[in-house]
């Protein structure tokens, strides 16, 4: 049976917690470049002077995201087709419901699964019904039924549904936050294989509020959920070995792990593994790979990695000089709260007609003109 793609979303309560441990913004020092020539990644990065986070956490207990699932934007729920016949008693393992809600035919994955929950106590039928109920996908959203179906589906085993519930129970949805019990329905779920619970566990105890701060455990964690290919876990766990915390410290480790959250698109991993190969830490020196790299970054609105993609088309630093792109991705990166007074003092020095070139494809950019 085909289960939920769960994707997993990179939480400001992650950048949080490692605020402490982890590297994951990049600074510009002038010093840097004093002692190793024009540099735009250089090191140790602050975790003092992050960028700003993607959405101010608005209290002070971390909220890992669940991975919800994607609604297709071509297929709106009341669209869907009537319900397939009902699948049979003797062919339980042919999942209609699912490739219905895979599907975006939500009503019709709906109906299937009620059915193949009251008349077979599916698990996976379940869990799904508490899926639909709890993203309001196809029928008006309801935490308290999406809870009634997911401990239902928890209680006869179901690793997904222990996660969700989970991560209900942590975010106080359908009655009081219980972080406890949240804790304890992704330890269950872990055990059980399911990396994203692994992962938001060992968020828990790097914390350090739902249990005694364990740094060493969050890493094993980490380990887990990063084994099991989860891009969030394989960033976190790469920001432990570059600090050395909780696991011996380990560049090489630290690099391969980000190349391998960079590769499935992990925003904070690129920036860091452009970084590690522009500067030959824990991986052999690629100067065009990382900036290729970094480029992806930039497009994909990191404001880091515009910061210094602008500072490497300006000064030419293994790419041709290219002011006019240089200082459209300053502008860029410069909304976003990533200023740089260096390229300031440059952009205001620059001629009139290449100044304006920049100001109109940074305009471009943000669809203002």
């Amino acid at each position: 049976m085909t289960a939920f793609r769960r994707t997993g979303l990179l939480t400001t309560a992650h950048a949080r917690l490692l605020a402490s441990v982890m590297v994951g913004a990049v600074t510009f020092s002038a010093n840097a470049l004093a002692q190793s020539g024009p540099n735009p990644f250089p090191e140790p990065i602050k975790p003092t002077e992050k960028p700003a986070p993607k959405a101010a956490p608005k209290a002070a207990a971390p909220k890992p995201k669940a991975e919800a699932p994607k609604p297709k934007k071509s297929e709106p729920a009341k669209s869907a087709t009537p319900a397939p016949a009902p699948v049979a008693p003797d062919d339980p393992n042919k999942d209609l419901a699912y490739g219905a809600y895979q599907q975006g035919l939500y009503r019709t994955a709906f109906n299937i699964a009620l059915k193949r929950a009251q008349e077979m106590g599916d698990p996976r039928s379940m869990t799904l019904l508490g899926e639909l109920y709890s993203n309001a996908l196809g029928i008006k959203r309801d935490d308290a039924k999406a809870a009634e179906w997911y401990k239902q589906a928890a209680d006869r085993g179901d690793r997904e549904a222990m996660f969700a519930l989970g991560m209900m129970r942590i975010a106080g949805r359908a009655g009081p936050a219980n972080r406890e019990e949240g804790a304890r329905l992704l330890a269950s779920s872990a055990k059980l294989g399911k990396a994203a619970a692994a992962y938001n566990l060992g968020l828990l105890y790097l914390e350090g509020q739902t249990f005694p701060q364990d740094v060493k455990r969050a890493a094993e964690l980490f380990r887990q959920a990063a084994d099991a290919g989860n891009p969030e876990a394989q960033y976190a766990l790469a920001t432990l070995y570059k600090e050395g915390r909780g696991v011996e410290k380990n560049l090489v480790e630290a690099a391969r792990l980000m190349r391998l959250a960079a590769m499935v698109d992990n925003l904070d991993a690129e920036v860091e593994y452009a970084i590690a190969l522009y500067n030959g830490t824990g991986t052999p020196k690629d100067v065009p790979t990382a900036i290729a790299v970094l480029n992806r970054a930039a497009r994909q609105n990191s404001p880091i990695a515009q910061n210094r993609l602008a500072r490497i088309l300006v000064d030419g630093l293994g790419v041709p000089v290219d002011k006019v792109q240089g200082f459209k991705w300053h502008l860029i990166a410069k909304t976003a709260g990533n200023g740089d007074p260096d390229l300031d003092a440059q952009f205001a020095q620059l001629p009139p007609i290449e100044k304006a070139k920049s100001e109109d494809l940074a305009k471009k950019w943000f669809g203002t003109k």
